[in-house]
């Protein structure tokens, strides 16, 4: 738990320790009280956390209902953004950025960075931060490599935190919303990042079942910085 984390805790503690002081000068009992509710705030602080990320986008047509479920679930993603897409396409980014998701780095054309110059690389990746930057005013502090492959060499060129995954749905694969489901419900444990395309419509359904089943579970979505600071 971070700084923040702990503040907030030991102020809401603080908060139910008055509360339980004032109930026993009325008789109630305080360490009954006390007991109850420090098992209230240990609940909360214990919640499960997830994060859902999507790569390639944006899509014209299933970003944009990508965004309207998570926004109706009232849950923040990340997407991982290629450049050639945020050009045409900015007012999608846009929405995604005012709507409160991450945005981070997926190169400009998706092309296997360990394959090209250095040079040719971080120009794939510095490009892109240019134009998400253009877009929403913010550079991106995350990348994730297509195929997950990165150039060890780039590290001291390229200053961004490489971001991967731990369930990968292969969406674009199977294009079987029953199929991506499964895939995650069967394999996510706590603090996993999990790994999807804005660009199918089968995993627009599949992202709102995953959700409520998800959350029915215990589970909170967050945005990877989230996972990554703790």
């Amino acid at each position: 738990m971070n700084r923040i984390g702990r503040k907030k805790l030991w102020q809401k503690l603080l908060l139910l320790d008055i509360i339980c002081i004032v109930l026993l000068l009325g008789g109630v009992s305080y360490q009954k009280i006390e007991l109850q509710t420090r098992e209230t705030v240990n609940t909360i602080q214990e919640k499960k956390k997830v994060a859902l990320t999507f790569d390639d986008g944006p899509h014209p047509v299933y970003t944009p209902e990508m965004l309207d479920v998570l926004k109706e679930k009232n849950v923040k993603a990340t997407f991982f953004l290629l450049g050639e897409q945020v050009e045409k396409y900015p007012d999608i980014v846009k929405r995604m950025s005012e709507e409160g998701h991450l945005i981070g780095n997926h190169s400009y054309k998706h092309e296997q960075l360990s394959k090209l110059s250095s040079v040719q690389a971080c120009t794939q990746v510095n490009r892109t931060n240019e134009l998400i930057y253009s877009v929403t005013g913010k550079y991106p502090e995350y990348l994730r490599p297509p195929f997950g492959d990165w150039k060890d060499r780039l590290d001291c060129e390229v200053n961004m935190i490489e971001v991967l995954w731990d369930v990968d749905t292969l969406d674009w694969s199977s294009k079987n919303k029953d199929k991506v489901v499964n895939k995650v419900v069967t394999n996510v444990e706590e603090g996993d990042i999990i790994l999807m395309h804005d660009s199918y419509e089968s995993t627009v359904s599949a992202t709102k079942e995953i959700i409520d089943i998800l959350q029915k579970d215990g589970y909170e979505f967050v945005t990877v910085d989230e996972l990554i600071m703790e």
